[in-house]
């Protein structure tokens, strides 16, 4: 969604979309001020055993805004993004990384298994994509 459309989250769902109590509650718990944090988010759909995005979803139908991305790309004061290019890239990250692209761009849960398989930082995959010049897309939250 666009920036002026912020605060309009539920819109991009269907009408009739229903929020389940247990995550509404969860949201409630870790909401502050309005946001709640990508790992907050995460961690609400491991507790719950499901699926990051069905958490997405009902932050959207809350209004809530999603902060912190775990990636660097938004969420963080003043100019939303912290994420910076890598001074230099692992030849071997760097074939990880290009192997997994999918229609042109890495997919975040892909940069995630990728982060994990290396031991190094999520972040650390995100720098090294904006080195290379490879955009991260399908927020397993749904936020881009």
């Amino acid at each position: 969604m666009a920036h002026e459309d912020a605060g309009h989250y539920a819109a991009k769902h269907n009408k009739g979309t229903e929020l389940s109590p247990a995550v509404q509650k969860a949201i409630e718990d870790k909401n502050k001020n309005g946001f709640i944090t990508c790992a907050a988010a995460h961690g609400i759909a491991k507790t719950l055993s499901i699926p990051p995005a069905e958490v997405g979803v009902a932050v959207d139908l809350m209004e809530v805004r999603l902060s912190r991305c775990q990636m660097g790309l938004f969420g963080y004061e003043p100019d939303g993004r912290i994420i910076k290019a890598a001074t230099e890239v692992n030849p071997e990250l760097d074939a990880a990384i290009r192997e997994s692209i999918k229609g042109g761009k890495l997919p975040c849960l892909v940069s995630w298994e990728i982060a994990k398989r290396f031991g190094i930082a999520k972040m650390d995959v995100a720098s090294a994509c904006e080195t290379l010049g490879i955009k991260i897309s399908s927020c397993q939250l749904g936020a881009f």
